[in-house]
């Protein structure tokens, strides 16, 4: 008995973990991120301008795409004396399409699927069958979330500004406005006018670093996509 409950309440721990990662990427608090120190460069997946200063590339990048489906990587990396050391790593798929509906399911090293319709956020823990809701209201704002599964006016909720060319990306740097934020910026990688990389600095002083691969912009989405369903006899906690 006692080793079941040591068990369980381990893996309570990691579903927490793993719900404070996304909330952190959700409301400032996956993609994350996001995430989010460094980069991964990924060979450009649509046809565009590879040397177009980043603000440019990502202001097209949202003009032209409603939504978008993807995998993604994700690392949370600490500085350690000095030295970042990556100490933790997921990977998923992710769906949205603007504004406010989306699908970020983590497929490693753990199934959790956090999922929102425009209204509800829910999340979603395979292992203890369990899903958490809240409404989504503002949730997005100023998180990182915003950047690819927001309004199209970023501009209210950030500050923009180049940062720069690394790692072959051209990079842009969000600067949140609010101060009701666990994130002091947000580096989004640009090439060929798709968001590739994205670098989530937290005021911890961790950076979640997520990497985008297989992205598809404006995929033919059925109308109850972002629909979600309860699992049978999940517990179900309302936020």
């Amino acid at each position: 008995m006692d080793n079941s409950r040591t068990l369980f309440q381990a893996r309570g721990a990691q579903a927490k973990a793993r719900a404070l990662n996304l909330r952190r990427m959700m409301a400032a608090a996956t993609l994350s991120a996001l995430a989010v120190a460094s980069a991964i460069a990924i060979t450009a997946l649509t046809p565009g301008r590879a040397s177009a200063a980043a603000l440019d590339q990502f202001k097209q990048f949202v003009a032209s795409t409603q939504s978008a489906k993807g995998a993604f990587t994700q690392r949370l990396v600490r500085n350690d004396n000095g030295t970042a050391k990556v100490v933790n790593t997921s990977s998923g798929s992710f769906v949205f399409s603007r504004p406010g509906k989306f699908i970020w399911t983590y497929q490693k090293p753990y199934e959790q699927v956090i999922q929102a319709d425009g209204e509800k956020l829910f999340i979603y823990d395979k292992d203890l069958n369990q899903v958490t809701t809240k409404k989504l209201g503002n949730a997005l704002g100023s998180s990182p979330a915003a950047i690819l599964f927001g309004s199209n006016d970023l501009e209210k909720n950030f500050t923009l500004k180049e940062a720069g060319a690394k790692d072959g990306l051209e990079w842009l740097e969000a600067v949140p406005k609010s101060k009701d934020t666990t994130f002091d910026s947000i580096g989004i990688g640009l090439k060929n006018g798709t968001p590739v990389a994205m670098e989530l600095h937290d005021s911890f002083g961790q950076v979640s670093v997520l990497s985008f691969d297989s992205f598809e912009k404006n995929p033919p989405l059925k109308v109850n996509s972002f629909s979600f369903t309860i699992p049978k006899g999940a517990d179900v906690f309302n936020n």
